[in-house]
């Protein structure tokens, strides 16, 4: 939700330089996929495909979930065609495929340049091979994109123009420190010596930690987490309006926990999904009620991740820091606003 031009233009400067340094390590300029090559990619995988982005520990996974519980959509993950380096374009980035793609002699490619026809070729396979033997009709695939931010909706675009992309968005407060959380459990080993001193203390001492009486991060970090969650916003949600227009969707995870039943609806609808029958409800609020991922932190870390409650809202409340909250207002409160998460 952008409102200033000057933040358009900010934005749009960051992903022509973002990919023209992209470009500049990929060495060889690697054409957008046609219309006619949609067709042709259809009439072999004829499947409705979409894509989940969002900032990561912003609800991908369980809206993947959700999702999913429909007849008719398939969804899994992780899958990083567009978001997470090195991306699906990777598969032709070297100047002798491109040769070998492009040559004159080659009689198959009609005089063009067969990348982009690859590229979708090899990822339609992989969505569709296993929607096909579930018998479903619409497949996605959800990567979180905080990686790639702007550029991955111009990569998805140029391979998938046709496609239905949905953003989800979570309070940013929440989603720094629930990615916070998981690095010190999944990632201790990229953390710096200040970072691993706060986790031990965290860990032996979480109490000291509550109401806001100790920061579990360091202002640097916070400060970069924090530019981090309103680039990807802002710069995916940009982007998505501009390059899919009807075929773009932003939700907030928010919402889906307050209004499943509805949201999905919504969902499923701007999907192309037939109107799911009640019966439904019920196995959606059965998926909602497990938490895989929670379970997965109890089991590695015990009591370090009993003070957050996992996968709700405003868990921020109880551990920033008053000058956490001044930092990240200082960077977000405009996006914060805008989004609906302050007045």
């Amino acid at each position: 939700m952008i409102t200033d031009w000057r933040e358009r233009l900010a934005v749009a400067t960051r992903v022509l330089v973002k990919g023209a340094d992209r470009q500049a390590r990929l060495g060889r300029e690697i054409p957008p996929i046609t219309a006619d090559e949609v067709a042709e990619a259809k009439q072999f995988f004829p499947l409705e495909k979409f894509f989940i982005f969002g900032h990561a520990r912003s609800g991908t996974t369980l809206l993947a979930r959700l999702v999913r519980v429909h007849p008719e959509v398939h969804c899994n993950w992780q899958a990083h065609f567009f978001t997470r380096p090195p991306t699906l374009s990777a598969m032709v980035a070297d100047h002798e495929i491109g040769t070998w793609l492009s040559r004159r002699s080659n009689r198959w490619n009609h005089g063009r340049d067969l990348s982009p026809v690859v590229l979708r070729a090899a990822a339609d396979f992989i969505l569709e091979r296993e929607a096909r033997q579930l018998g479903k009709r619409i497949v996605g695939d959800k990567s979180p994109s905080s990686l790639m931010d702007g550029q991955a909706v111009r990569l998805l675009q140029a391979v998938y123009p046709d496609a239905r992309l949905i953003y989800i968005v979570r309070d940013g407060r929440d989603t720094v420190l629930s990615h916070r959380l998981q690095n010190f459990i999944d990632a201790a080993q990229h953390l710096s010596k200040e970072d691993l001193e706060i986790r031990a203390a965290y860990a032996s001492q979480p109490e000291t930690f509550a109401n806001g009486k100790r920061s579990l991060f360091t202002e640097k970090g916070l400060r970069r987490a924090a530019e981090g969650w309103v680039r990807n916003l802002v710069e995916t949600d940009t982007l998505g309006k501009e390059l899919y227009a009807g075929q773009y969707c932003a939700t907030r995870y928010e919402n889906l926990l307050a209004r499943p039943w509805d949201e999905m609806l919504k969902i499923w609808a701007f999907l192309g999904a037939g109107i799911p029958a009640e019966d439904l409800r019920e196995p959606m609020l059965v998926e909602m009620q497990q938490n895989p991922d929670a379970e997965w932190q109890q089991y590695k870390a015990g009591e370090m991740v009993q003070t957050i409650r996992k996968g709700k809202q405003g868990a921020w409340r109880n551990l920033f820091t008053q000058r956490d909250i001044q930092i990240f207002n200082e960077i977000a409160g405009q996006t914060l606003i805008d989004w609906g998460y302050e007045v």
